[in-house]
């Protein structure tokens, strides 16, 4: 069944750039590497070029996601903490996230920005919004240059370059 089956060097780097998240993280004491580790998996690509490309679009939805997240909570503060408010302020703020990635034309953000949203929202320390929610972003930026740098360094040139040097 397994005989044939090799790992790739995309899944290798993918690893490796999830396990930079978490050290990272844990040596700065920064809380959990979720959404960093969440979007080192979903930036690292092919090369870094698409990489970059997908970092930025992934960055933007997932400030779309916790800036919803932060207003959302802001309306629950002045309105009071009802249940009923929750349950149509998270359905419509899900519809936001979608709306404005689609409209601005970041569909590939919308899975990112619900990420953001749904984990911003729902773990959000009581009075800790705005710092909250700038955090989550800056741990997708974290992620989405860790991917980067991995598919840099662990370039077929580079690694070409690298066992070169060393001959």
């Amino acid at each position: 069944m397994f005989k044939n089956y090799k790992i790739g060097m995309r899944t290798i780097k993918t690893g490796i750039a999830v396990a930079l998240c978490m050290l990272l993280f844990h040596y700065t004491n920064r809380g959990t590497p979720a959404l960093a580790a969440l979007a080192a998996v979903f930036s690292l690509r092919e090369n870094w070029k698409t990489s970059f490309d997908f970092g930025k679009t992934r960055i933007f939805g997932n400030a779309v996601g916790a800036l919803i997240a932060t207003l959302l909570v802001l309306i629950q503060q002045f309105t009071g903490y009802s249940f009923i408010v929750e349950l149509f302020g998270v359905a419509i703020g899900q519809m936001l996230v979608i709306i404005i990635c689609d409209r601005l034309n970041y569909h590939e953000g919308i899975i990112g920005g619900t990420a953001t949203y749904m984990i911003t929202y729902f773990t959000i320390p009581a009075g800790a919004t705005h710092l909250y929610a700038l955090n989550r972003v800056f741990d997708t930026v974290i992620g989405s240059a860790i991917a980067i740098l991995v598919n840099i360094i662990f370039s077929s040139y580079f690694i070409h370059r690298f066992f070169k040097e060393r001959s």
